[in-house]
């Protein structure tokens, strides 16, 4: 799941209106928006602390970057490009959204060194995409997906569960979807209402009624197994911490330990598998040193919910192992694969 980026954020400039949920100022924490210089200072104070550029993307993120005037973007683009090559960064990804995706654009994006592309798509469902006011269709996401594959970018599909009027089946109908475009990678966002947001406006009025946090937690263990299953990429998992986010938050499923959450459900399903049979109170689960504290779930949350069931569970650690894997009475079980 991990993805090395140099995080520049570019706000509103590019966004051509406000989605239900969005308050990016909120999420980026910035009011004011980067220039040449700011993009120079940043990568050149970057290359010189990272020890692989050659795994890490310059990334233009937090607004609609294909959207913005073109004259910032090539600005930007520009300043951007003299840090990409040989022994500097790998490339550069943005993030837009699909409805300011065209060939004339893409043709820019390619001369200037962009190597990955990510749409925001929220939602495959036009139901939940008018409802929250994205603007774009479910088509748009596809055309905009398949024009950005033949020009041999990297795709990424951005998805955000639990928006309104969204349900479970709508959830996996989105990540079913998603799987048949066949991106390189997925961020999965669970919402989060923001203040000064028309879904806190929808959600105060009693209008928005929010699934409960462990459904949303167990639908995106689901897709996280079907996205894996797929050879697809999770490359985010839940919103960054940030201080002006929560004390924004007026409801929905921050917390800044949700991805470690979710993948815990996965590894406590794994476990549980194995011992339905299992005669021994006493079993030895070897995970990799830098999956341990996912194993043993959030605050030891796993171990206590196997200990309800009567088993103690004796956890060590083998770097053999994949960090999706775990082994018990010597079989290894990836927890991440649909069974």
């Amino acid at each position: 799941m991990k993805h090395n980026n140099i995080s520049i954020f570019v706000t509103h400039v590019g966004c051509p209106h406000m989605c239900a949920f969005c308050n990016q100022h909120t999420i980026t924490g910035n009011s004011e928006i980067p220039h040449a210089e700011d993009v120079q200072r940043i990568c050149s104070k970057a290359l010189e602390q990272i020890t692989d550029p050659q795994e890490t993307e310059i990334a233009f993120f937090g607004g609609s970057f294909t959207a913005v005037p073109r004259e910032y973007m090539l600005e930007l683009l520009q300043a951007a490009s003299e840090f990409v090559g040989e022994g500097k960064f790998k490339g550069i990804r943005i993030s837009t959204r699909p409805d300011y995706i065209d060939k004339s654009v893409l043709d820019i994006l390619k001369e200037c060194g962009v190597t990955s592309i990510e749409l925001g798509a929220q939602s495959l469902c036009d139901e939940v995409l008018d409802a929250n006011e994205r603007g774009h269709s479910e088509k748009d996401v596809i055309d905009a997906s398949l024009l950005i594959k033949s020009y041999g970018f990297e795709l990424g599909l951005q998805m955000m569960v639990g928006l309104y009027k969204s349900s479970e089946d709508r959830e996996l109908y989105t990540a079913k979807r998603i799987i048949d475009i066949e991106p390189k990678t997925v961020r999965i966002y669970p919402v989060v209402v923001l203040e000064g947001t028309k879904l806190a406006e929808l959600f105060k009025k009693g209008e928005y009624k929010l699934m409960p946090f462990e459904t949303v937690a167990a639908l995106c263990a689901k897709m996280l197994k079907m996205f894996y299953g797929a050879g697809i990429d999770v490359i985010k998992l839940g919103l960054h911490s940030s201080e002006l986010v929560e004390k924004s938050i007026v409801a929905g499923y921050y917390h800044p330990a949700f991805s470690e959450i979710v993948q815990s459900r996965l590894f406590l399903e794994a476990i549980k598998s194995e011992i339905t049979d299992n005669k021994e109170n006493i079993i030895e689960i070897a995970v990799n040193r830098r999956s341990y504290s996912v194993a043993a779930g959030h605050k030891k949350s796993n171990i206590n919910a196997l200990k309800e069931l009567g088993v103690d569970c004796r956890m060590i650690t083998d770097d053999s192992l994949s960090r999706q894997e775990i082994k018990i009475n010597g079989e290894i079980i990836n927890v991440f694969k649909i069974t």
